[in-house]
């Protein structure tokens, strides 16, 4: 193939790219060819290692060839882009896990798609002709071909504002960034090279390795730090509106020129993937987002005025502060038979699933999506789309390979794992996912080890949102067995998974949020009560607040205050995302679980009381929990 040169040279499985006047980009044949390699080099005893480099000064790989993915684009035909993308992420993946060392040479610009090829490998060579960059949001795109989870296992901040920005690294930013790992002079690349495919011998590398000149971007780690590490793309904007100094004026002149919707994501896959060092669970999310980029994002129109009319122009969907947060949600859905596998079809898990309300449902329909065979139950014998009605608890667990549970409270938690757990096979796993007190998620889980059955309690945090979209927070409790056997399902129905502990500490956890969680929304629905009476605006109010040491996510992510911040309940009359009743349920659970241990918590105890005197004694039933506010809007000091 004229684009690359794939060979044997000694003990080397040599990679050529040799699409110079391309700058190497990579087209899909080029992929396909490098993954054939990659699958008979990977069982072939004569070879030791890799190399991987391009011809050319100017670029090692500038990305991927994107013209035919915008013409079939614009045809409307998208399934050609989304295979591409299924067949390059394969093989990065391939790439990123290859059983014998990889030695990339990287010069000039490595962008894009150059990342999934030299940045994945085990020993990543710079020059000081070396500028990599991740700069897809300003076409439309996300950093993607695994690219997400170099971002993420970045130092500090510098995941986000690399994402965001598209900022290139010289070879000591991209060294200190995680994206590569020696810096050694361009003119000794050939005679390494030679040695490494003559002896195999990687020690020929540490031997030639210099320290690389230190770059701008590691010289801004406090600046980027401090500004980059807002949950959200605004409160990223924000914090750099805030600040007059020459670094937040250009970097949010940078953002400015970017796809709002992009970016967003870029950072929710960042933070998503933080913590985690599975290539394919990256990508899997990444191509939630580049499957649906050119029907539902801003890809085409993207390419049209940065590389088609060349009018940098671009009409993005979205403004940074018209972002809604439902965009980025429906970006990164689960994709359920649309979802990314690898060389092999993901295993189908027979799942049962007791408890089909409103939390329950969504996450047994998502299951259900992802392709794993799922059988429900529920007393008030609700239908839910892809999964199969069992006449009891019992029969739904029966011969599953997991059995996940949604239920109101311990006492009928107890209940159902006394009919489950003897029809459950040796070997299965129970997930609890309600919200209940810590001793019956012990008693439920020895019952269940007495009897031969993997359980973890995992309550979730996310309300019915998170639930439907996807993007819950489990906290699990359990051993290390459990959550393994666990861990691919809250991929699915979740955005994060915390192994907490031993049984009940996924409990112990839920609780002591939600008291946090009680606590700091009674005193945000007083402040705002108290700036009404002071004649403060309650926009006034945000911008200090959700800017400085008030900053909370009862104020930045579910402002109680309609009109005022992003889209929340209060914006919806108060219509329940997590109801005034769910969180007294959750904080007389703190309180029982502090008296069991002799703790001293007066702050969740006077929030227990208040919201027991607001559902129970005044209008606070089937509202949200942040209607405190209107309550404290009518009262006076007594």
């Amino acid at each position: 193939m004229s684009d690359i040169h794939i060979r044997i040279e000694g003990v080397a499985g040599r990679i050529t790219l040799t699409r110079e006047s391309a700058l190497n980009a990579l087209t899909y044949e080029m992929c396909l060819a490098i993954e054939d390699a990659l699958d008979d080099w990977s069982k072939n005893a004569d070879i030791r290692l890799l190399i991987l480099d391009a011809v050319g000064d100017k670029a090692f790989c500038a990305g991927g060839d994107i013209a035919e993915l915008y013409a079939s684009g614009k045809r409307g035909d998208y399934a050609y882009g989304q295979q591409f993308w299924r067949d390059e992420y394969r093989m990065n993946a391939k790439l990123f896990e290859f059983p014998k060392p990889v030695v990339s040479f990287m010069q000039g610009f490595t962008m894009g798609g150059g990342v999934g090829f030299g940045c994945h490998a085990s020993h990543r060579i710079l020059c000081d002709t070396s500028q990599i960059s991740m700069p897809e949001v300003g076409i439309g795109l996300v950093p993607d071909v695994g690219g997400s989870l170099v971002l993420a296992q970045s130092p500090g901040r510098l995941g986000e504002y690399l994402a965001t920005t598209g900022a290139r690294m010289s070879a000591g930013d991209a060294i200190l960034a995680g994206f590569a790992d020696y810096f050694i002079p361009q003119d000794r690349w050939p005679t390494l090279s030679r040695g490494l495919a003559e002896t195999g011998d990687l020690a020929l590398i540490e031997a030639q390795h210099e320290t690389p000149p230190s770059g701008p971007i590691g010289a801004q780690r406090a600046e980027i730090d401090r500004h980059f590490d807002g949950e959200t793309l605004i409160d990223i904007a924000n914090s750099l509106r805030a600040d007059p100094g020459e670094f937040a004026v250009k970097t949010l002149k940078t953002l400015s020129r970017n796809a709002p919707l992009s970016m967003a994501c870029a950072v929710e896959i960042i933070h998503r993937t933080r913590g985690h060092s599975d290539i394919r669970r990256a990508l899997a999310l990444e191509y939630r987002f580049t499957h649906r980029a050119m029907e539902h994002g801003d890809f085409i129109e993207g390419i049209r005025a940065a590389i088609i009319d060349k009018t940098r122009d671009p009409v993005w969907k979205h403004t940074i502060d018209t972002l809604p947060a439902v965009a980025v949600s429906n970006m990164l859905l689960p994709l359920g038979k649309d979802a990314l596998t690898f060389e092999k079809k993901d295993k189908i898990m027979q799942i049962g699933f007791i408890g089909l309300g409103n939390m329950g449902g969504p996450m047994a329909a998502n299951l259900a999506a992802a392709g794993h065979a799922v059988t429900g139950f529920d007393t008030a014998g609700v239908t839910i789309a892809g999964v199969t009605n069992a006449a009891s608890a019992a029969t739904a667990a029966t011969g599953r390979d997991v059995v996940i549970t949604m239920l109101p409270n311990g006492a009928i938690l107890r209940a159902v794992a006394a009919d489950i757990l003897p029809a459950m096979t040796k070997g299965a796993t129970h997930i609890d996912c309600s919200t209940v007190d810590v001793d019956s998620a012990r008693a439920v889980a020895q019952d269940a080890d007495s009897m031969g059955v993997l359980c973890v309690d995992a309550p979730v945090s996310g309300g019915t949102g998170g639930a439907s979209n996807g993007t819950l927070t489990f906290m699990a409790g359990g051993s290390d067995a459990a959550f393994a056997k666990a861990a691919p399902l809250f991929d699915i129905m979740g955005q994060k998974a915390v192994h907490c502990g031993a049984s009940g500490a996924g409990q112990s956890a839920k609780i002591c949020n939600n008291m946090i969680l009680g606590v700091t929304m009674i005193a945000t629905c007083e402040a705002f009560a108290l700036a009404d009476k002071l004649g403060l605006s309650r926009e006034k109010m945000f911008d200090v607040v959700s800017t400085s040491s008030g900053y909370s996510w009862t104020m930045n992510a579910y402002c109680p205050a309609p009109g005022v911040g992003p889209q929340s309940p209060a914006d919806n009359d108060y219509k329940p995302g997590f109801a005034a009743e769910l969180m007294l349920k959750d904080l007389r659970l703190s309180q029982q679980a502090a008296q069991s241990v002799d703790a001293d918590t007066p702050m969740g105890q006077n929030a227990t009381e208040l919201y027991e005197t607001f559902v129970e004694q005044e209008d606070g039933t089937g509202m949200d929990f942040s209607a405190m506010l209107p309550r404290f809007e009518k009262r006076s000091r007594k």
